[in-house]
C-alpha cells in the first residue's frame, strides 16, 4: 500500500522584545517611541487597576475577580493592533483590552460588582461585554466577522480565549467555519498555561495549540505573549489579511497568569513557587522598562509620573463605582428569559413590595 505526503507544515514563531529588552530589528514594527511608551502607560495602568481590584475583592467590595497580572503585553499589543471598527469579543480576563479600547473605567469595576448595568452598550463601541462560559464566544465572534464580510466592510474582529477553550467543542467549530467561508476574524490564544488548575500538558497532546489551525486550513503562529511589540506586529499582519480576504489566523500567545485563576482560587496548591518567579524575570512591564534602558531614554520620575497620574484615574473611577448603590431588583430576571416565569415573578414582586415598604418606613 502506497503512502502519498500531501503537505507538510511548520508553526513560526515570533519574538521582536526579548527578556533583556533588546530588540530583533528584523521584526520590529512601525511604531514611534510615543507609541510604545503609550503601550507602556496601558500596561502600567492595567497592572495597578488589577492591583487595586484585587484589593477590593479581598475587602469585600467587589465580587470575585480574575487578575490580568502577567498578561498585559498580550493583551494591550494585540489590542494595539485593531481599529475604531474592528469588533473585539472578550473572554473574563480582557482587562486590559477594555483599558486600551477606551471602556468606560468606572464601568469596569461596575462589572466586577456584579452590576448589570455595566454591560449596556455604549454608543459606537464594537466591545461585547465579557463570557464566562468557556469558548462560546468563538462562534458568536464568527457570526459578527461574517456579518462583516456579508456587508463587505473592511471591519474585522478579533476574539479572546485560554488555553482551556481548545478542549471545547466551539472553539473546533469556530476554527471550521471561519476556515471554510475566509471570514476577517483573528482568534487569540493567550496561553497563560492553566486553566484553572489544569496544566497546558493536560490540555492537548499537540506540540502547540497553533498548530490546530492546520486541520482547519488557516494560518496558525505562535508569539511570545510577554512581548508587547512582537503580539502587536503579530496581531496587525492577521487583521491585514483579514481584511484583504486571505483568511482567519490562530494566534498562541505564550505568557503566564501570575496570579490565582480568579479570586475563589488558590494556585499554590497546584504550582510551585519556583515556577511563578521563573516567569517573574519574563514580567511583560520589565521588559519593556529594560527596553528603554538599551535606548537611553528611561528614567523614575518617568516611570512615577505614570504611576501617579494612574492611580490618580483608578480611585476617581473606583469611588465612582462604588458610590453608585446596587441595582434595581428586576436586573435579577431583565435579560435572562423573553417572558418571565410565574414563579420567579412572584419573587420579584415580593421583593419589590419590601423595597417599598422600607421607603415608606424611611
Amino acid at each position: 500500500m502506497a503512502t502519498k505526503i500531501l503537505n507538510t507544515f511548520t508553526i513560526s514563531y515570533t519574538q521582536t522584545l526579548d527578556e533583556n529588552g533588546v530588540v530583533d530589528t528584523d521584526c520590529m514594527p512601525d511604531l514611534s517611541e510615543s507609541q510604545i511608551k503609550e503601550m507602556y502607560h496601558l500596561m502600567k495602568l492595567t497592572r495597578q487597576f488589577d492591583e487595586k481590584l484585587f484589593a477590593l475583592q479581598r475587602s469585600g467590595k467587589i465580587g470575585t475577580f480574575a487578575q490580568v497580572k502577567g498578561q498585559e503585553a498580550a493583551q494591550i499589543g494585540s489590542a494595539s493592533a485593531l481599529l475604531k471598527d474592528d469588533w473585539v469579543i472578550p473572554s473574563f480576563r480582557e482587562f486590559g483590552v477594555f483599558i486600551t479600547r477606551g471602556a468606560d473605567r468606572v464601568k469596569l469595576v461596575q462589572g466586577w460588582n456584579g452590576d448589570l448595568r455595566a454591560f449596556e452598550a455604549e454608543p459606537g463601541s464594537k466591545n461585547l461585554p465579557v463570557a464566562i462560559p468557556i469558548a462560546s464566544q468563538c462562534l458568536h465572534a464568527c457570526g459578527i466577522a461574517w456579518a462583516e464580510k456579508l456587508r463587505k466592510t473592511k471591519n474585522a474582529a478579533i476574539v479572546y480565549f485560554g488555553d482551556g477553550a481548545t478542549s471545547e467543542g466551539d472553539f473546533h467549530e469556530a476554527l471550521n467555519f471561519a476556515g471554510v467561508h475566509k471570514i476577517p476574524i483573528v482568534f487569540f490564544c493567550q496561553n497563560n498555561q492553566w486553566a484553572i488548575s489544569t496544566p497546558r500538558t493536560k490540555q492537548t497532546a499537540s506540540e502547540t495549540i497553533a498548530q490546530k489551525a492546520i486541520a482547519y486550513g488557516i494560518n496558525g503562529i505562535q508569539v511570545d505573549g510577554n512581548d508587547v511589540l512582537g503580539v502587536y506586529k503579530a496581531t496587525q499582519e492577521a487583521l491585514e489579511r483579514a481584511r484583504n480576504g486571505e483568511g482567519p489566523t490562530l494566534i498562541e500567545a505564550i505568557t503566564f497568569r501570575m496570579g490565582d485563576h480568579t479570586t475563589s482560587d488558590d494556585s499554590m496548591k497546584y504550582r510551585t513557587p519556583e515556577l511563578v518567579k521563573e516567569w517573574e524575570a519574563k514580567d511583560p512591564l520589565l521588559r519593556l522598562e529594560k527596553y528603554f534602558h538599551t535606548l537611553g531614554t528611561w528614567d523614575t520620575e518617568y516611570k512615577a509620573w505614570v504611576t501617579e497620574q494612574n492611580q490618580k484615574e483608578i480611585e476617581e473611577a473606583v469611588e465612582k463605582a462604588l458610590a453608585l448603590g446596587p441595582p434595581p431588583p428586576e436586573d435579577l430576571v431583565k435579560y435572562i428569559f423573553k417572558e418571565v416565569p410565574k414563579h420567579l415573578q412572584d419573587d420579584l414582586d415580593m421583593v419589590l413590595a419590601e423595597n417599598k415598604q422600607k421607603g415608606d418606613n424611611k
